[in-house]
């Protein structure tokens, strides 16, 4: 049995190797912004879900989806997964924005 990959199917995995770094550094970008906006929401006593800008977003991520030919689904779940995410990292930061400050000594 040959170990051997053809190189069709290394060029191939290569791709997707690059794609991958790419999509996982466009999601630490995306939380680099995001995280800016939890300040700014806790600062303005803006509550950590916007249901309204969710619901636009979906929208329009599916619509990007289809015209891209991915299954607009596959791309509604991945987004809601991203936002709850987000709403998560919107709560603590509200949660560290309303919290009585430490005593001495203490972080």
């Amino acid at each position: 049995m040959s170990t051997e990959v053809p190189a069709e199917l290394a060029d191939l995995r290569r791709s997707i190797d690059n794609i991958d770094a790419a999509i996982i550094h466009m999601l630490a970008e995306r939380f680099r912004c995001t995280q800016q906006v939890g300040v700014l929401k806790a600062r303005q006593n803006l509550a950590p879900a916007d249901p309204a800008r969710e619901e636009s977003q979906i929208a329009r991520l599916r619509a990007l989806a289809h015209e891209a030919g991915l299954d607009p689904v596959f791309a509604e779940k991945f987004l809601g997964f991203v936002i709850a995410e987000v709403i998560h990292h919107h709560e603590r930061i509200a949660s560290a924005t309303t919290s009585p400050p430490a005593g001495p000594g203490v972080g």
